[in-house]
């Protein structure tokens, strides 16, 4: 079975998004949108020290709903792509995520994991064999300062293994959406199904590791209960439904740049939740993301050929 062709970025000229791609880009959005909210979450409403646990309630039970509404498993080649996109995306992401989440502030974590749209950049030359873009190196980097600016503070600490975790988790989701950008989605299936095998992959393959590591499971609360809830019905099930079918509808490096929106809604949160302060440094940072998102949307611009050229 063959995967979609990747949309080439030959020719292309900076212009304004088609509204089918608009409409796709905005709901795409939508998941970084909620994945915002995993900071504030972890810190406030889960048992600390249980980040593989954390990973597992929110991809697993997403993902046998998933699995239980479109009853629809993976075939022939797929069970292996299956899996290896599930353990890239959900499985070694999610513990890595809650560690770096809980080993640093909040706004180093998201400075660190801000790295992904670089790294996408780099892997949509060296897997999909794209051309070279400066246009996007560019934004990307800006992306990442701006995060810097918006979230980490003067007194932020730097934790090595928090460090390690954030950038070896901006690193595997970057292969991972690469990936599933690589190979596709099968005909016949939908988002819905797409996500559901990459969930449950990823949260079987979470189970013998959370036991191992972590020993047996804490104590949950209310309080956790309601934040396991909402991180695996709407930041697992939900969000990854419209963040696997923006993989495969629109360019990876346009869908990863998005990803940029996720420490902005932190930064908010941290606002509005926990007195955190915004002033004109961090409002100069929102700006950058934000025209590193729009760019991100354009195609790269392209060089005009001088009078004459083409005829040489």
């Amino acid at each position: 079975m063959t995967s979609p062709a990747v949309p080439s970025t030959a020719g292309e000229t900076v212009g304004r998004p088609s509204p089918g791609r608009l409409s796709g880009t905005l709901l795409t959005a939508l998941a970084p949108l909620v994945w915002g909210t995993t900071y504030v979450v972890t810190t406030e409403l889960l048992p600390q020290g249980h980040p593989m646990f954390a990973g597992l309630l929110r991809a697993l039970p997403a993902g046998l709903v998933a699995l239980a509404i479109t009853r629809t498993l993976p075939r022939g080649a797929w069970w292996g792509k299956a899996a290896a996109l599930g353990v890239l995306n959900i499985g070694l992401f999610f513990p890595l995520l809650f560690t770096a989440a809980e080993r640093l502030p909040g706004g180093v974590a998201a400075t660190v994991a801000a790295a992904q749209p670089l790294i996408v950049a780099v892997l949509a030359v060296t897997v999909l064999h794209e051309s070279p873009s400066a246009w996007r190196l560019a934004w990307g980097v800006t992306g990442v300062v701006g995060v810097g600016l918006v979230v980490v503070g003067p007194d932020a600490g730097l934790d090595a293994v928090g460090v390690a975790a954030g950038l070896a988790g901006a690193a595997t989701m970057a292969l991972g959406v690469t990936l599933t950008k690589r190979w596709g989605r099968p005909a016949g299936v939908g988002a819905t199904a797409f996500a559901g095998w990459q969930l449950t992959a990823g949260g079987l393959f979470l189970v013998p590791v959370a036991l191992l590591v972590e020993g047996t499971p804490p104590a949950v609360d209310a309080g956790a209960a309601l934040g396991y809830l909402w991180l695996g019905a709407v930041g697992g099930l939900a969000a990854y439904v419209l963040w696997f079918r923006g993989i495969t509808t629109l360019p990876v490096t346009s869908v990863a740049v998005l990803g940029l929106l996720s420490p902005l809604v932190a930064a908010v949160l941290g606002a509005a939740l926990l007195g955190q302060t915004l002033g004109p440094v961090q409002l100069v940072g929102f700006g950058l993301c934000l025209a590193a998102i729009v760019a991100g949307q354009l195609p790269a611009p392209t060089r005009s050929p001088a009078p004459g050229e083409a005829a040489r």
